[in-house]
C-alpha cells in the first residue's frame, strides 16, 4: 500500500473510533496523535531509504507540536490511532501491527541498552490504556486489553486481558484468538482488589470464628462491631457491582 493511501486512511481512522469527532476541521486541530502518525509515516519512508538524520529532525519537529515521540525506525501498520495522544512515546524497533488503539501517555519502551530488537510487538486490534508501560522485546497478542496505567513485562497471550504493576493476565476471552468483542469495553476490567478483600475477609471471619470455638474467648461486643464495619464493606462493594 503506498504512502498516501496509508495517510488517507490514518485520517479516516478517528471518525470510527472517536464519536467526539464532528467535522473534519476537528482534524486538523484536536488530533494530535493523527498528526504523530502521518508525520510518522513520511519520516519512516526517509529512515527506510537512509536519510536517518533528516527524518529524526522531522521527528523532532512533530513531537514538539504533538507531544507524540516516535522513532522513525518503528513499524507501525494500517488504521492504528492514537486517541488524545499527548505523552505517548514509541521506541525504535517497536512494532504496531494493524487497528491497534493506543491512549495518552503510553509507552512502549526498551529495557536494554543493547543494539538489535528491545522493543514491544503489539498484534492486531489491541487496546491499551491510559498511561500503560510496556517494556522489552515482548509480545501482546491479537485483540489483548492492558489496563490503564498498568506495566507489562511479560509476554501477555492473544485475547486476554493484563492489568496491574507489573501486569498480570487475570482473563483470557478465547484461545483460538478469534473473539470479537468490541475494542472499546476496555473499561471492563476486573476489580482484583476488590476480590482479594473479599477473599481475606472471609478467611479472617472463619479464623475468628474457629479460635473462639477452640478457646472459649468471648468477645461478643468486639464482634458485632467487626461485623457492622464488614457488611458495610460488602454493601459498598456491592453498590460498585455495574
Amino acid at each position: 500500500m503506498g504512502l498516501w493511501s496509508m495517510i488517507k486512511e490514518d485520517f479516516a481512522v478517528p471518525a470510527k473510533n472517536d464519536p467526539a469527532l464532528h467535522s473534519k476541521l476537528e482534524l486538523i486541530f484536536n488530533y494530535p496523535g493523527v498528526w504523530a502518525i502521518v508525520n510518522y509515516r513520511m519520516a519512516n519512508k526517509l529512515y527506510m531509504r537512509g536519510f536517518k538524520r533528516l527524518s529524526r529532525i522531522l521527528s523532532g519537529i512533530s513531537q514538539l507540536f504533538t507531544n507524540v515521540d516516535i522513532h522513525p525506525g518503528a513499524t507501525i501498520g494500517r488504521r492504528v490511532f492514537i486517541d488524545h495522544g499527548f505523552g505517548v512515546v514509541i521506541g525504535e524497533t517497536s512494532i504496531i501491527e494493524d487497528d491497534v488503539l493506543i491512549y495518552q501517555g503510553v509507552t512502549l519502551g526498551g529495557v536494554s541498552l543493547n543494539q538489535g530488537k528491545r522493543h514491544p510487538t503489539i498484534k492486531k486490534h489491541t487496546v491499551i490504556g491510559s498511561g500503560a508501560k510496556i517494556l522489552g522485546n515482548i509480545t501482546i497478542g491479537e485483540r489483548c486489553k492492558i489496563g490503564a496505567n498498568s506495566v507489562v513485562v511479560k509476554d501477555v497471550p492473544c485475547s486476554s486481558t493484563a492489568v496491574g504493576v507489573p501486569a498480570r493476565i487475570v482473563r483470557r476471552r478465547d484461545e483460538d484468538c478469534k473473539d470479537e468483542t468490541s475494542l472499546l469495553d476496555h473499561n471492563n476490567l476486573p476489580d482484583v482488589s476488590r476480590q482479594m478483600f473479599g477473599y481475606l475477609l472471609k478467611r479472617v471471619a472463619v479464623l475468628e470464628h474457629a479460635l473462639k470455638e477452640q478457646d472459649g474467648i468471648d468477645v461478643s461486643k468486639e464482634d458485632q462491631e467487626l461485623e457492622q464495619i464488614y457488611e458495610n464493606f460488602i454493601e459498598a462493594m456491592r453498590n460498585e457491582e455495574p
